[in-house]
């Protein structure tokens, strides 16, 4: 029973800190529009999640276990916020399936719960926001 209401405190957690990114980047993208490169809103949305005293650390490096040895294989998170949510940020035409498979990935080396992919290059940020649950 305790785990039950543990990972429901989790998920809660966890859904609270995704709408406050979501929050920032909406605030990001008003004021820079599409168009720029992915560095470049990077740095916004952490100038802003700063600003909102949100919690976060930049290209978090991301070992690959295999066969109980962790191997650094280049592989770096955009965003790891609150030490719970995987961010991947993008500036691209459109998203594809690989970038879910990215970010899924992620989620499963890091054993996260939830992960956000954030496209900017669109003209309503909604429609670049999308949300992937682990598992």
């Amino acid at each position: 029973m305790t785990e039950i209401n543990q990972g429901a405190t989790t998920g809660r957690q966890e859904n609270d800190i995704s709408g406050k990114i979501i929050g920032a980047a909406i605030e990001v993208h008003k004021h820079l529009g599409p168009g720029l490169l992915e560095s470049a809103y990077e740095e916004c949305l952490c100038c802003e999640m700063t600003l909102r005293g949100i919690k976060f650390e930049r290209q978090v490096p991301l070992p690959l276990n295999y066969k109980g040895v962790d191997l650094d294989c280049g592989y770096r998170m955009d965003l790891l916020v609150e030490d719970k949510v995987i961010v991947e940020l993008k500036s691209i035409e459109a998203l594809e399936p690989i970038h879910d498979a990215q970010l899924l990935t992620y989620l499963r080396l890091r054993d996260a719960w939830l992960g956000l992919i954030i496209n900017f290059n669109v003209i309503m940020l909604k429609d670049g926001v999308r949300r992937l649950v682990n598992g």
